[in-house]
């Protein structure tokens, strides 16, 4: 696949006509997928939610999602389409919620990641989080350990200057 210019993508908001395609993407990325209705739950109901996708050409080619409660950002969901993986797309993904979060007021993020999942757990660090601790059996499929993890975010008038090499 011809690498992807990465001034091709847009980031917006997620709207429930984007709902199907992230089910799929979900399918494609997740031993424990979530449902339809979680995400029409998460954009209707939940007031917290801050979900967002990537956009290439009028295609979704991947999506996060975090809740922002006070000054601290929880991620729930980040994934790529499978065929563009290992572009650096999912760091792409990771910086714009990030910066979503800056911008929702957060000044804390965390996330969960499968112990063994050593590929995304690079791209967090190289993102600032650090490891705080572990949640046992924390996934349904495998009762797999998670690994929890922290970054500090910069303040507003610092984000650009700190992602905009990224």
């Amino acid at each position: 696949m011809t690498p992807i210019d990465v001034n091709q993508l847009v980031f917006r908001s997620m709207t429930l006509d984007d709902v199907p395609t992230i089910v799929a993407i979900e399918l494609e990325s997740f031993a424990t997928p979530w449902t339809e209705e979680a995400f029409v739950n998460e954009l209707t109901n939940n007031h917290f939610a801050r979900y967002m996708v990537m956009d290439l050409d009028g295609r979704i080619i991947g999506y996060a999602g975090m809740w922002t409660i006070m000054d601290e950002a929880h991620v729930t969901n980040v994934a790529v389409r499978e065929p563009y993986r290992g572009q650096g797309l999912g760091e792409r993904l990771m910086v714009e919620l990030q910066r979503t979060a800056v911008m929702f007021g957060s000044r804390r993020m965390t996330l969960e990641v499968r112990v063994s999942n050593s590929i995304a757990q690079r791209l967090y660090k190289k993102l600032g989080f650090e490891p705080s601790g572990i949640r046992p059996g924390y996934y349904s499929d495998n009762m797999e350990d998670a690994l929890i993890m922290w970054a500090e975010l910069p303040v507003s008038a610092e984000v650009e200057q700190l992602y905009d090499d990224k």
